[in-house]
């Protein structure tokens, strides 16, 4: 089946070159791939959306990470969406999203991988540093659009060459053993509808990388580990 046209929003001024001349901070990039297929209705799109808001209220707590982390959304159901452009967290706004139709998720990781190649592009057009970027994918299904084994291997190839670090969570219904097609690392499979506790962990630490010096390896909190929030 033909999936609905992609919906590129018009990029905001925050995440463009002109807040690269006023914040020349180092960027840390994040992407968040978020699946709003039907199959996502109810409870787990409002688990979702709480996340989301925890997400940009623990970021917000670090004075650094706010002028460093950038954020990208892409959601993928009943179309492709570029919900928000990256950027800063004091302009990051979560969007509410609601849950429809298919999952056409090998595009929405093709428009992740084009966007963040643009954006690595200005950043070295205006001198500003970044940490190795992360793109987030969450689904509770598999992919269903044509062509998405070769958005799975580019994922896979581009991550082996750290142009970004790719990471994939299953919610309960997620084909696993087709998640592990888009990167090198095993999937997590969420603990139930933890929503809140992954975007804790994920901004806890985005908040330790941007601290960090570019290039630098920064140990992170094992999201498996007891009390954890995923499981392998």
């Amino acid at each position: 089946m033909d999936q609905e046209p992609l919906n590129l929003q018009p990029a905001s001024p925050f995440g463009s070159n002109i807040d690269l001349a006023e914040n020349p901070e180092p960027r840390v990039p994040c992407c968040l791939i978020l699946d709003v297929s039907g199959s996502m209705e109810g409870d787990p799109i409002n688990q979702l959306n709480a996340g989301l808001q925890s997400f940009k209220m623990d970021l917000e707590s670090d004075p650094l990470a706010i002028k460093r982390v950038e954020v990208m959304i892409v959601s993928f159901g009943d179309r492709v969406n570029v919900l928000t452009d990256f950027q800063t967290v004091d302009h990051f706004t979560p969007p509410v999203l609601s849950a429809a139709g298919l999952t056409p998720m090998g595009q929405a990781v093709s428009i992740a991988m084009e966007k963040m190649g643009r954006r690595k592009e200005e950043y070295k057009q205006n001198g500003v540093a970044y940490y190795r970027p992360w793109i987030f994918l969450i689904t509770d299904g598999a992919p269903n659009d044509t062509g998405w084994e070769d958005a799975a291997l580019r994922a896979k190839q581009e991550d082996a060459k750290k142009s970004f670090a790719m990471f994939c969570v299953g919610v309960q219904g997620a084909n696993m053993e087709v998640l592990r097609k888009f990167t090198n690392r095993d999937p997590l499979l969420l603990d139930g509808l933890r929503f809140r506790d992954l975007f804790l962990w994920l901004s806890r630490s985005m908040k330790s990388v941007s601290r960090s010096t570019p290039g630098e390896n920064v140990p992170l909190t094992d999201p498996t580990a007891p009390k954890g929030w995923a499981s392998v």
